[in-house]
């Protein structure tokens, strides 16, 4: 599709966070079809629901502290440009990509030397600036991921999430490895699936919520540990002969997950920590992390753009199980029901489409 060049404005509803409490807003919103240097416009073909948008649903402190309204919010997305500024070469109209949601500066210490994802000055779509829940997006054309167009679009739009969980992943070798999942969520799940494309020898997944333990059990997790209900610190270490897993790749962000997982990791694991903790994390410094040797990894975003071009492989390897973790489908003006059952804990994945444009 390309944009005829007498059109200079496109309607488009979109969601749109523009009161200070919960509930999103759908409703109709004009933008201009200019371009400023290195932009494209690309007309949104899926999204996809993160649990940094239920932070922004719920109006939390967070959001609180970090929006500026009226804001559209969403950064999964996946889409064909329709329109390129003058000096875009990179893409081109009739692309399918997906996108780096990170818009980084390209100027600071950390991009000079490689290090795009930890940005000082990295502006977020959808958080720092408008986003993808609607029929259309301006972005720069260097964010832009071009896509196979023989890829199911509901896969494409979950490349950046999925992007997190190789990152989680690939930092540390998991082929032949024991690993633990901490936490199955959306990015959880993502996480085992990854972990057993690469070959990882046991994978434990742990985690509170039943619907999600099944869909652990469901992708090939061979132990599958409800903290509730068990001693998670015995019951890892007599599943890996007393000495703990190889490596462990946190999701949960919660406080006493994260605690424990130093005490069943084993001495000279690692541990790629991607879940963020609302709490201060209690550590035994000496005995679980020196006398140990083990290796911490933040995980932030990911590695631009290797991280893309890992997920892309691994898409297109056959590997990967997203129509098992992609659980819900709706239109994107059901955004605050998607919402809700993102809070419930009761899904994976949720993908949505603007307007009617429902894919089976």
């Amino acid at each position: 599709m390309k944009l005829a060049d007498n059109v200079k404005h496109l309607d488009t509803m979109a969601v749109v966070k523009d009161e200070p409490k919960k509930g999103f807003s759908f409703h109709k919103k004009t933008i201009s079809t200019n371009l400023q240097r290195g932009e494209v416009l690309v007309k949104v073909l899926t999204t996809s629901f993160c649990g940094t948008d239920y932070h922004i649903y719920t109006y939390d402190d967070w959001a609180k502290g970090r929006l500026k309204l009226p804001l559209t919010v969403g950064h999964e997305f996946s889409g064909e440009i329709i329109k390129v500024a003058d000096d875009v070469t990179r893409v081109t109209i009739g692309d399918i990509v997906s996108a780096e949601t990170h818009i980084i500066c390209g100027t600071c210490e950390f991009c000079l030397r490689g290090e795009g994802h930890i940005c000082e000055n990295t502006k977020i779509i959808g958080v720092d600036t408008d986003g993808c829940f609607a029929r259309y997006i301006k972005m720069p054309a260097a964010n832009c991921f071009v896509n196979s167009k023989d890829v199911n679009p509901l896969h494409l739009s979950v490349q950046e999430p999925l992007g997190n969980a190789v990152h989680t992943l690939n930092h540390f070798e998991v082929k032949g490895k024991s690993v633990a999942i901490v936490g199955c969520g959306p990015l959880g799940l993502m996480g085992l699936d990854v972990a057993k494309a690469y070959d990882a020898r046991q994978i434990i997944a742990i985690e509170v919520n039943e619907y999600r333990r099944a869909l652990a059990t469901k992708l090939g997790a061979d132990l599958v540990i409800n903290p509730h209900e068990e001693d998670v610190i015995d019951t890892v270490l007599k599943a890996t002969d007393g000495r703990g897993v190889d490596v462990v790749a946190e999701f949960s962000g919660n406080k006493t997950a994260i605690e424990q997982a130093f005490k069943y990791i084993k001495a000279g694991g690692g541990m790629s920590l991607l879940g963020l903790p609302t709490e201060k994390i209690t550590l035994d410094l000496a005995n679980d992390i020196v006398f140990k040797g083990i290796h911490i990894y933040g995980v932030v975003g990911r590695l631009i753009y290797d991280t893309w071009h890992e997920v892309k492989r691994l898409i297109e390897s056959g590997k990967l199980h997203l129509d098992d973790i992609i659980t819900h489908q709706l239109r994107l003006q059901d955004i605050n029901e998607a919402a809700e059952i993102m809070g419930s804990g009761n899904c994976g994945k949720i993908v949505m489409v603007p307007e009617d444009d429902i894919r089976e």
